[in-house]
């Protein structure tokens, strides 16, 4: 097996040093090579070791500027610092060399809802949740970006969809009661909040919700 993906096991198995070991001897075997950079700027961003990352995927995109990973990478290095404008150029360069996966998609949509521009993150979110059907917090992203955009009954479906996969899922269940008081669906609502109360004790906003839908029903 070659030192790649021996480094990539070790770095999953959280043996970080050998794995930096490994990504090393790989780029001194073949310093033209960007793989070796790119892995071990994925591992750098693994430790927060985010300036040294940084160089190394720089020194990746220098020798092959259509490594659409090592634009990812970089884009995920921006994002953890909550450089949200900066991950998202990269994320574009990335979709852009041909990457066209579910995450890269999901974090160029976060990079806008953290910028709280909604309606920009809706097509991006949409294309992950495509690509990715069964995760469950792409999944529940997606959700939320469709009720903040006020598609309300495809934010129901898809949320419905979410406790499909994880019915454990407090803040599936506290998003469907918002949509059920949407509708004046008030007992709905309130199945909803308990529900994610009995899941979630600490769940404060549905906690919030049902004292006022029990007094409103009360009254």
């Amino acid at each position: 097996m070659d030192k790649l993906k021996q480094g990539i096991e070790q770095m999953q198995n959280h043996n970080y040093e050998e794995a930096a070991k490994l990504f090393t001897e790989a780029i001194e075997e073949n310093p033209k090579e960007p793989v070796g950079y790119i892995n071990f700027g994925n591992l750098l961003t693994h430790m927060n070791d985010y300036e040294r990352a940084e160089r190394f995927f720089n020194r990746a995109i220098e020798i092959d500027n259509t490594a659409a990973t090592a634009y990812y990478g970089l884009g995920n290095v921006f994002y953890e610092q909550e450089k949200y404008t900066k991950a998202q150029e990269q994320f574009i360069q990335a979709v852009q060399q041909g990457l066209d996966e579910a995450d890269v998609h999901f974090m160029l949509g976060m990079t806008f809802i953290h910028q709280e521009y909604v309606k920009l993150a809706l097509p991006y979110l949409l294309r992950a949740a495509e690509l990715a059907p069964d995760d469950v917090d792409i999944q529940f992203q997606y959700g939320l970006c469709l009720a903040q955009n006020g598609q309300i009954d495809q934010a129901e479906q898809v949320m419905s969809g979410v406790l499909q996969l994880e019915s454990q899922h407090s803040d599936a269940h506290y998003n469907l009661g918002v949509v059920a008081l949407h509708k004046e669906k008030a007992t709905k609502a309130l199945e909803h909040f308990s529900k994610a109360l009995e899941i979630n004790p600490e769940h404060m906003l549905a906690a919030h919700a049902k004292g006022q839908v029990e007094q409103a029903l009360n009254e």
